[in-house]
This record gives structure tokens, C-alpha cells and sequence, in this order.
């Protein structure tokens, strides 16, 4: 595995594999890798011949400071971890790359989608993400790019800035990787103490309720319900629960007939915020 802080090497190996008629699939990350990025990795690895992971921290998607401070981070560690799942490159860009002109967010027309749901939890977020995976995408022009269904609407946002840029790349949506007991994988599940871990798995406990039992009652029944239910941890500080359109995460009112929708929940655990989701078929 090869390892690049400037861009302008990264491009140069990718010129050389792309003349060797290489495939590129790429994976961009924050770090504090887990089994779920390695997921992405390994599908990446499967269906292209020349695997690319970045690792950067994006200062513009975080709305709070602290979050961005306290943001888990573990280079030599994922190093180990990127070497034992076929990855060829590992990028770690630095802010002068990203940012020439200052870290700052850009503007792109993303509809509605950066306004409900988390986007309307975390303003800008969206317009950051979409800052930062164009300016990756322009550097490494993949083929192929992974992402992780437990950020749903990430990867929708993504796909719109994919739209309105022109990039070449085929956007791949993956599950989302759990623990045994239902906790979807996240780096930011480091930051949980031993106390506050087992707590968290309410929030799958909650979207499995939606998923396997309140489909049978009305909608805005099922989700008082699923709300009592997170209610009973009095150290969970529900965000938001919602039932969404999976394109256009418009929130329903009632459950539709043979269409799929996601259950979309975040929450604060101590200072840890968590996120989830979880695919219906109503």
C-alpha cells in the first residue's frame, strides 16, 4: 500500500495505474476507521483494480467546534487496518489542498435536501460535505466512489452535487455495518463511555420497532410509540424521528402502500451525537 500527502503525487500514481487500464474506486473517509469503512473498502477492492482511501477530517460539515476538536483520530491505526483489506492508496490531503482559497463551504444547489431532516439540524453540514467530496472527486476522478447507508442522506446530497457538477463517477450505496446488538458502526461510538455504550442501542432498538412492528398500527401512532419507547432512557436526548420519502426525505404522515421508506433518528448521548436509519417497506 502506498501512502501520499500531496495531491499532485496521488495523481501522478493514478495517471500511471489509469495507462495500465486500472479501474478507480475510491473511499473517502474521516479516519477512526471501522468495520463498516472496511466494508466499503473490501466492495471497493471486488470491483475495480486500483483502491483509493482518503483520510481527512473536514472542518466545513461540523456545526459544532467541540465536535470537530474532539473528532476521533487514529492514523496509525487505520494504517494497519487499510493494509489488511487490499487497499493500494491511502491520501491524506491536507486544509491548503481542500481549502486553496480558506476553509470555507461552496454553494450548491442541492435542492431541498440540505434543509430537512439533518440538514435542518446541522445548517451548512450538507454544503460542506458536497464542498469536500467535489474537491476529492476532482483530484482522484474515480470511477467509483462507496459511501455507507447509515449517512442516507449524505449519500443522496452526494449524488445531487454528482448531478449539478458533471462528475464521472458511479455513486455506490452500501448497507450499514452493525454490532451484534444492533449499533450501527460509527467512529464517533469511540467517544461513548462503557457506560453510556449499551445505552445507544436504542436507537436501532427503536427503527426495529418501526421496521418489524409499527408497519401494522397507523404511522403517527407507531412513531408516539417508538418515541415512548426511547423515552424509557432518560439519558437519550431524542433529536428527531421521522418516517421520510427516501428520495426527496419529504416527512410522511401516513405510511404509503408497497412503497419503501427510511426511519431516520438522531439523538445526543452525553456529548456523543448519533445518527440512524433504517429501510420499510410500507
Amino acid at each position: 500500500m502506498e501512502s501520499f500527502h500531496r495531491a499532485a503525487d496521488l495523481r501522478a500514481r493514478l495517471d500511471h495505474a489509469l495507462a495500465g487500464g486500472c479501474r478507480i474506486g475510491f473511499v473517502p473517509t474521516m479516519g477512526a476507521l471501522h468495520a463498516g469503512h472496511l466494508r466499503l473498502i473490501e466492495r471497493a477492492a471486488q470491483e475495480n483494480s486500483f483502491t483509493v482511501v482518503s483520510i481527512y477530517v473536514n472542518p466545513t460539515q461540523f456545526n459544532n467546534p467541540s465536535d470537530l476538536r474532539t473528532y476521533p483520530r487514529q492514523p496509525e491505526k487505520d494504517l494497519a487496518l487499510l493494509r489488511s483489506v487490499g487497499c493500494d492508496a491511502v491520501w491524506f490531503p491536507s486544509d491548503d489542498e481542500m481549502y486553496p482559497e480558506g476553509v470555507s463551504s461552496g454553494n450548491f444547489d442541492l435542492g431541498v435536501l440540505d434543509k430537512v431532516i439533518e440538514g435542518h439540524h446541522r445548517p451548512g453540514h450538507f454544503q460542506g460535505v458536497a464542498t469536500v467530496v467535489d474537491a476529492l472527486f476532482r483530484a482522484v476522478r474515480p470511477h467509483a466512489a462507496y459511501f455507507g447507508e447509515k449517512d442516507f442522506q449524505q449519500v443522496a446530497v452526494i449524488r445531487r452535487m454528482v448531478e449539478v457538477t458533471g462528475h464521472d463517477v458511479e455513486i455506490i450505496a452500501c448497507p450499514t455495518v452493525r454490532e451484534s446488538d444492533g449499533l450501527a458502526l460509527s467512529s464517533r461510538n469511540l467517544r461513548l463511555s462503557p457506560d453510556e455504550r449499551p445505552k445507544a442501542t436504542m436507537l436501532s432498538k427503536v427503527l426495529f420497532y418501526l421496521r418489524d412492528q409499527g408497519i401494522h398500527e397507523s404511522l403517527p401512532n407507531a412513531l408516539l410509540e417508538a418515541r415512548d419507547i426511547i423515552a424509557q432512557e432518560p439519558e437519550i436526548d431524542l433529536e428527531y424521528l421521522e418516517v421520510v420519502n427516501p428520495v426527496t426525505f419529504e416527512r410522511l404522515i401516513e405510511w404509503p402502500a408497497q412503497t419503501e421508506v427510511r426511519a431516520c433518528i438522531s439523538a445526543h448521548l452525553g456529548d456523543v451525537r448519533l445518527i440512524d436509519n433504517v429501510g420499510i417497506i410500507a
